[in-house]
């Protein structure tokens, strides 16, 4: 199934910063989809445009409808004209995952998982930080997934850079997403820790056939890890296909930057 379809995605900053130009793109359910490309290619523009951080100047994101409504039919809304309530519902199923891990370092890390929960909370639960008991064993089921059980109750602040991310996947779990964004998850980790992280990452949607789109700052982990690659080159797919067709002289030409040319 279809779980995201991206037609003619564009945007722009201004008159003449035009960072996507026309993405169309297909991710089926349960990929793992890894995102490649220079700095400024559009990498971050992209994922922060599917969970709606940023909007698009035009084009269009369809998902389909039982994302939001299990008892739906198979038809597919476009996430880019839902309300400011309809929006809410989707974060609640599209996670983020971020380079700077975005934890709350003076909180416990049962306490960061559980914020991952908000989003199916009232306004004043949200506020109060109320979490029932079945919460509280969800987010203790999670930490074990992501291997931090034994640290639930330590401050967040106490932890590794590696630790903290894989804090912040267990967040991400306790929204029981359809898909996650993952925005350069492992850029700022050793390799050790990277692939610690991105093995947990891979196996948990796995599990739970999750959608991931991942952006990966080094070659090397995304065709180990990646079921499917898009390379990105200037806000247009210069490549799209299996980790196995990413040939040497393909990447060359994704990552050759047009302003060195004279």
């Amino acid at each position: 199934m279809t779980i995201l379809e991206i037609r003619e995605l564009r945007k722009s900053f201004g008159l003449s910063t035009h960072v996507l130009r026309g993405i169309n793109l297909k991710v089926e359910q349960g990929e793992f989809l890894g995102v490649i490309g220079l700095s400024g290619a559009g990498k971050s523009t992209l994922l922060r445009c599917i969970n709606r951080l940023i909007d698009p100047t035009s084009g269009e994101i369809y998902m389909p409808r039982s994302v939001f409504d299990p008892q739906a039919d198979g038809a597919k809304i476009d996430i880019l004209k839902l309300n400011r309530g309809e929006t809410r519902l989707l974060r609640r199923k599209v996670g983020m995952i971020f380079q700077q891990f975005n934890i709350v370092k003076r909180l416990s890390v049962i306490e960061n998982v559980l914020s991952g929960g908000l989003g199916y909370q009232s306004s004043l639960k949200s506020c109060l930080r109320l979490f029932s008991r079945e919460e509280r064993r969800r987010a203790l089921v999670n930490l074990r997934r992501v291997g931090l059980l034994d640290h639930a109750y330590k401050r967040a602040d106490e932890l590794s850079g590696g630790e903290q991310q894989r804090v912040a996947i267990g967040r991400t779990l306790m929204q029981s997403p359809v898909i996650i964004l993952a925005d350069e998850p492992v850029s700022s980790l050793d390799p050790k820790l990277s692939r610690v992280v991105l093995d947990i990452l891979k196996r948990v949607c796995l599990e739970d056939g999750i959608t991931a789109l991942v952006s990966l700052h080094t070659l090397e982990q995304t065709r180990e890890y990646a079921d499917r690659i898009v390379g990105l080159k200037q806000g247009q797919i210069f490549f799209d296909g299996p980790a196995k067709d990413l040939t040497d002289s393909v990447v060359e030409k994704v990552y050759q930057d047009v302003r060195m040319k004279t």
